[in-house]
């Protein structure tokens, strides 16, 4: 049987006919992909098995006139054209994605230290305005991290003085960052 006579009969659905060309070109096709994908034999087995199967799914538009090596290859090429593009178009939205990610997580870092700066000012504002010894004790407390005891004999006065000047200086800190709090969160 003729090729022009296999490929009328494929035309007509002849699984025979399409095994008989599979069988005729498929090793043909495949050394010919190979060479267009380098060597990678995946590919090349993935693209075959894909050619064939678009050979059946439109098995009544094939011409029998003109070569079927030729239509084959046509059709693989333009397989690995898509798929090299389609793999393009992946990598650079993945590539996209990360650079996303990475900027994004830079500008939070910065948002963050940006915050924390506006946060820091307000509460070195806020201890400039208290009295002078308890702005001393809550300094050495909270900035130097010194023991309630070590305060009080450093500063010649008793630990509860030390407790009672840090828990004013904390009530009056928390009363006057929440008035801030609501200006920051506008922010």
């Amino acid at each position: 049987m003729t090729e022009k006579e296999e490929l009328q009969l494929l035309a007509k659905g002849s699984s025979s006919a399409f095994e008989s060309l599979y069988n005729r070109y498929s090793s043909k096709l495949y050394n010919f992909m190979l060479k267009m994908t380098h060597g990678n034999r995946y590919i090349t087995e993935e693209l075959v098995q894909r050619t064939f199967v678009k050979i059946w799914e439109q098995r009544n538009k094939i011409d029998p006139d003109k070569s079927f090596l030729s239509f084959l290859c046509t059709i693989a090429k333009n397989l690995l054209l898509n798929e090299y593009e389609h793999e393009t178009v992946k990598y650079v939205y993945t590539e996209y994605i990360k650079k996303s990610i990475t900027e994004q997580q830079y500008d939070n870092t910065t948002e963050k230290e940006v915050d924390r700066k506006i946060l820091e000012s307000l509460i070195d504002k806020l201890i400039g305005e208290l009295p002078p010894k308890r702005k001393e004790i809550f300094i050495l407390s909270r900035k130097y991290g010194m023991s309630n005891k070590r305060i009080a004999e450093k500063m010649h006065i008793s630990e509860s003085t030390i407790e009672t000047q840090l828990a004013k200086a904390l009530i009056y800190m928390k009363n006057n960052l929440k008035h801030y709090i609501n200006c920051i969160l506008i922010i």
